[in-house]
């Protein structure tokens, strides 16, 4: 079998802006840090970082915007219906404005709720509210936007995450920088810009959506119909999704809360090699999303043929990048670390956890893949319980860490993605061998 097919082609042309896209996310947050970080005081940094933590907890949760948005979108797109597509962008996006007015009104008692959660020194707090009071005047942006890059990425519209998130990352460094160092905003300041950033990146993507809506035969009275339809299973697909997506979060808070547990090495040691993984998660992320389009068009076409297709091309290619990670790792990992941190004991910490940054892409890339697969199919309730399966096999492994200290945390973390995967592919084999694959879900 060839390596290089014309799916393999056509799942490149889409991961690869995904990929270079996503490497801006991290980017963002190191020149947060750089900046912050030079002000005259610590506590900056730690309301920011704080402030940063309860967002992202916060936004994760309504991720479901964006991958429910994508499988009905790809479905449309697969099934040639304008008004199935007119549908899968207006009623996302009614959810994520309505969402985002609702943060925004009662921002303030979901702010002192978190930061109580957290809690820790008052100083720090005091600047992560002055963070978040502003940071989350963007939540309509931001979740609207969630809506139309899942939109535009189910059309297979390659360059619109490109467009969005490094044009609306740049926007966001640029003014970082001004309202912060040039105009002295502090804290503040690295929230508006984040706020500007965002509004931004909405009216950008509210252009793009406009020209493809009129060239996949949209109508304006297409789109005034499109509230209408079936809500009730759009509130069951988000709703599954979101269990999921806190099953997620709960597992890496674990994660946290146990290495601080077992000292403030491992603390820094965990961080350090976080790093790597989420790097490679972000790179094996893209091919997700590539079939999270393509798997939900052949959904939509009731083609199984092209969905076989789409399925090998990606297993071909996110295999030989997760073997590419992982070799890296094994033999560069001890000088990526050295680039991470100058302090010799988390250097010399860091080469004994080094083997599990080998073993996850390995591991990992399978679950990430399915994921793609499950979300164009819109099957989140199945996703849901898989979800809850490796969550329970995390928590069981848990127990080993008096034994195994460290190396069980990364063990567990290995067990969670090794279960999302493995019950993935046997719900997939099992529909796939039924027939039952393209059943309504």
């Amino acid at each position: 079998m060839p390596l290089f097919t014309s799916s393999d082609k056509a799942l490149w042309r889409l991961a690869l802006p995904m990929i270079f896209s996503n490497i801006t996310v991290p980017l963002l947050g190191l020149v947060d840090t750089a900046v912050i970080g030079h002000l005259d005081s610590p506590v900056f940094l730690g309301g920011v970082a704080v402030g940063a933590t309860a967002t992202s907890f916060l936004f994760m949760l309504l991720l479901f915007l964006r991958m429910s948005t994508t499988g009905l979108t790809a479905q449309a797109f697969g099934a040639k219906n304008p008004q199935a597509l007119a549908r899968a962008l207006i009623q996302p996006l009614l959810l994520a404005l309505g969402a985002g007015v609702m943060i925004v009104l009662f921002r303030t008692p979901l702010i002192e709720l978190a930061l109580h959660i957290v809690g820790g020194n008052d100083a720090v707090l005091v600047q992560a509210r002055r963070f978040l009071e502003i940071r989350w005047l963007s939540a309509p942006a931001s979740l609207a936007n969630l809506v139309l890059l899942g939109w535009l990425l189910g059309v297979q519209y390659a360059r619109a995450p490109v467009i969005l998130l490094v044009v609306g990352n740049i926007l966001n460094i640029a003014l970082d920088l001004w309202l912060v160092m040039g105009l002295h905003m502090n804290v503040q300041g690295a929230a508006l810009a984040t706020v500007i950033a965002e509004y931004a990146t909405l009216l950008i993507g509210l252009m793009m959506v406009r020209k493809v809506l009129h060239l996949r035969g949209v109508s304006l009275d297409m789109l005034k119909q499109a509230w209408r339809g079936n809500v009730r299973r759009l509130l069951a697909l988000n709703r599954d999704i979101m269990l999921r997506s806190l099953l997620l979060q709960l597992c890496f808070g674990a994660i946290t809360v146990s290495g601080a547990r077992l000292g403030s090495d491992i603390i820094a040691v965990n961080a350090v090699l976080m790093t790597l993984l989420t790097f490679t998660a972000y790179a094996l992320d893209g091919f997700a999303y590539a079939v999270e389009a393509h798997s939900g068009q052949a959904y939509g076409a009731r083609d199984g043929s092209k969905l076989l297709d789409v399925w090998r091309a990606a297993c071909r290619q996110s295999g030989i990048v997760a073997l590419l990670f992982s070799t890296v790792y094994a033999l560069a990992g001890e000088h990526i670390v050295a680039l991470l941190t100058s302090l010799p004991q988390i250097q010399l910490l860091a080469d004994r956890y080094l083997i599990w940054q080998v073993v996850l892409p390995l591991v990992g890339v399978w679950c990430y893949l399915l994921d793609g697969m499950f979300i164009g199919a819109t099957r989140a309730a199945e996703m849901r319980n898989s979800m809850a399966v490796a969550a329970g096999g995390f928590a069981l492994t848990l127990f080993a860490l008096p034994v195994l200290g460290n190396h069980g945390l990364w063990l567990a973390l290995t067990v969670f993605l090794a279960l999302r995967g493995l019950s993935l592919s046997l719900i997939w084999r099992r529909h796939w061998r039924e027939g039952t694959w393209f059943a309504r879900s």
